[in-house]
């Protein structure tokens, strides 16, 4: 794979040139960006995936949702529907998409949308439920839409600022799109980082004035959550289970596993994979299958002995204070000036 990449090392820098074109006819206002007249938050990364979007997304849903209107966005990636879709009771994931149902099924308060049309979901979404905040999420490439709060995540195992282009790297837009955000997140970080280590990273992305630098690691639950009970992990010690991911990246699921002593064999999809019958009976030989949340939406009731761990972002330092202060801060804006 690695050889590949080399080799296609000449298609990267084509693609490159796109982007950078795209980005410049949007910088000189020969492509339009729309603001609008409601609080948008957009989650993104500058990467392919794995940076953790949606537990980001259920981070400041659970911020938010009590105390005001929220409204998520997504695109819906390989829904097998179009235009836009509001999520209700009688929703399924291949309508809505594997990350959006997931939020759906687990933020009743929450407001869910698909959406392939930013700018028309957004008036769609203020005419139907005028929220107070929408959440659009992995939109950072969808200039058509200029979101009040940017956050931008980067993994510590491969910052954005040490990678390269499509398909020699993973980077799907230029490093020096960084600075459309106003947070960025350095996600998946050993709990034990050191100070040193952070200070070592943010002279890496050398953030402007107005960015802040937070850092977050990811905390796995004790229990392993099924259709109609949960079991603690701990109770599979001993025991060879299955474990299925069609995630980006799978490593830290795997790292974590690994620590805690779990026996298992892993059955590694890409990303969004659509499981056949096929996928089912082969990683269904090993009695218990432990996936991960987004997974589940797609698997569950199509398996026995189904479960999945529930990963949430733990931010290191004070990153839960800023990250809440600057969306009430917009929000607070928008209701001043209305």
């Amino acid at each position: 794979m690695r050889l590949l990449r080399k080799i296609a090392f000449p298609v990267s820098l084509v693609y490159a040139m796109v982007v950078y074109l795209r980005n410049f006819f949007y910088d000189k206002g020969w492509f339009k960006s729309i603001s609008f007249q409601v609080p948008t938050v957009c989650v993104g990364n500058l990467s392919v995936g794995g940076t953790g979007k949606t537990p980001m997304i259920e981070y400041i849903l659970r911020l938010f949702e009590e105390h005001h209107k929220v409204a998520v966005l997504s695109r819906g990636y390989r829904r097998k529907t179009k235009g836009f879709l509001l999520a209700d009771e009688q929703s399924t994931v291949l309508e809505l998409g594997d990350e959006p149902f997931q939020i759906h099924s687990k933020f009743n308060m929450v407001t869910v949308a698909v959406d392939e049309d930013r700018q028309n979901g957004i008036v769609t979404l203020v005419r139907k439920i005028n929220p107070d905040l929408i959440l659009l999420d992995d939109a950072f490439q969808h200039r058509k839409v200029k979101a009040t709060l940017s956050i931008l995540l980067t993994t510590f195992s491969n910052l954005y600022v040490n990678d390269w282009y499509l398909p020699t790297g993973e980077l799907r837009d230029g490093k020096k799109e960084a600075r459309r955000a106003q947070i960025i997140i350095v996600t998946k970080c050993p709990s034990s980082i050191t100070e040193e280590k952070k200070q070592s990273i943010v002279n890496a992305i050398k953030p402007r004035d107005y960015q802040q630098v937070l850092f977050s690691t990811l905390k796995y639950n004790e229990f392993l959550v099924g259709s109609n009970n949960r079991i603690l992990l701990s109770s599979l010690q001993g025991k060879r289970f299955s474990l299925v991911t069609g995630i980006a990246n799978p490593q830290p699921l795997l790292d974590y596993l690994i620590t805690v002593n779990s026996t298992f064999e892993h059955f590694q999809f890409a990303d969004h994979h659509s499981f056949s019958e096929n996928d089912i009976e082969s990683f269904s030989k090993n009695g218990c299958i432990v996936t991960t949340e987004k997974d589940f939406t797609k698997l569950k009731g199509r398996c026995k002995n189904l479960f999945y761990l529930e990963v949430r972002h733990e931010f290191l330092g004070k990153g839960n204070e800023s990250i809440e202060k600057a969306i009430k801060n917009i929000m607070s804006e928008f209701r001043s000036s209305s």
